[in-house]
């Protein structure tokens, strides 16, 4: 089966999940005898497309967000567990009785 390329991602062995805006801007429908207004499927398809654009960069900007809370998170846990005072664990009988 032929390789599909989407976002700089090769994908072989059937199609991937989600369409990229230019697969809805340039999609093709065949004609049909009674088929819908080409006007306006293709005033959809754009329209769909530039919402598809938008979600795609919220949903870049997002992922590179999580990546960099996890790195900061990550440093203070490291920072913090250097200089964190743990208590020390008790010698003989440290009990009430």
């Amino acid at each position: 089966m032929a390789e599909v390329y989407r976002g700089g991602r090769a994908f072989s062995g059937g199609s991937p999940d989600w369409l990229t805006p230019h697969e809805v801007r340039t999609r093709r429908f065949a004609p049909r005898r009674l088929g819908v207004d080409g006007e306006q499927v293709r005033a959809f398809q754009l329209r769909l497309a530039d919402e598809l654009s938008v979600l795609v960069r919220e949903l870049t900007m997002a992922r590179t967000e999580n990546a960099r809370l996890r790195r900061v998170l990550r440093d203070w846990q490291t920072t913090h567990a250097r200089t964190c005072n743990r208590p020390q664990p008790p010698r003989g009988n440290s009990g009430h009785w």
